[in-house]
């Protein structure tokens, strides 16, 4: 299934949650036409707009969407987004469920780039993880490359990350490594280390990329000597905007950061419609 595909199944439920707005469909005749503007109310990095433009279009085509700026533009409180204009009840009905998606978007959009303008001038990227809404990872990781990150594996098909886990059941890195090469030999293989001791049998074996795990400062710059860019070496676990820019000091290439997805507060947008008192 392609991307466009999730997203089209993701705006199905969300409509399918929602079902008839009993509400609007008595108060609004159904010819009345209405003009509405998305505000921003707060500050941040704006995400979700052709999302919530697809959210309109699945439930009225005829409605028009007019954007006043692009996904990945900062925003400022009271500052107009875009317009929409159509059918009353239909744009009402739609209302709630693309705001649900611009909010949620722009917010981890917003924290992305946060953390992004941290490590300004180092050679790392911010990364994001699997931490996502479930049944949204999509729309998360996209919110994610709009704030200026890199995307970290979509799923358990795309990379194989060996960890804990897996080595505790073989006996070693070295054997949990061999079998997912035979079982897999197709797909990118990163690997959890605990310690030094495993960044140097990483690097005999050769893998396509190590995940220091809750390493000290002192030991990420000691893995970063030892590995010398032989490996892309990547940061991981409960790495914060405090943190961040000292770990992108030590000389790693990717900082994976949880709370970008699952931590993240929603930018506050609003719609209105023009006219009302």
């Amino acid at each position: 299934m392609n991307t466009q595909e999730l997203i089209d199944k993701i705006i199905d439920l969300a409509l399918l949650e929602d079902g008839h707005d009993a509400t609007s469909s008595a108060v609004f005749p159904h010819d009345e036409v209405l003009r509405a503007v998305f505000l921003a109310k707060g500050e941040g990095i704006i995400a979700g707009l052709d999302v919530a433009r697809q959210v309109f279009d699945r439930v009225n085509p005829s409605i028009v969407c007019e954007l006043a700026i692009k996904d990945g533009a900062p925003v400022h409180k009271g500052q107009t987004i875009g317009w929409v204009t159509g059918p009353a009840v239909d744009v009402l009905r739609a209302e709630r469920i693309a705001l649900n998606f611009m909010q949620r978007m722009s917010g981890i959009a917003s924290a992305t780039a946060q953390y992004v303008l941290r490590v300004r001038g180092t050679a790392a990227r911010i990364l994001d993880t699997r931490k996502t809404a479930p049944g949204h990872r999509v729309l998360d990781k996209w919110a994610v490359r709009i704030g200026g990150g890199t995307n970290h594996r979509m799923g358990l098909w795309d990379m194989a990350l060996i960890k804990d886990n897996h080595i505790d059941r073989v006996g070693s890195i070295t054997e949990a490594v061999k079998m997912v090469r035979t079982s897999s030999s197709d797909i990118p293989i990163e690997v959890e280390a605990r310690n030094l001791e495993d960044v140097k049998e990483l690097m005999e074996i050769g893998v396509d990329r190590i995940m220091l795990d809750n390493f000290s400062l002192e030991d990420m710059r000691r893995a970063v000597q030892m590995v010398n860019k032989s490996i892309p070496l990547e940061a991981s676990g409960g790495i914060t905007l405090e943190t961040v820019r000292d770990v992108a000091l030590t000389g790693v290439d990717y900082i994976s950061v949880g709370d970008i997805t699952h931590s993240v507060k929603s930018l506050d947008i609003s719609l209105l419609i023009e006219g009302a008192s």
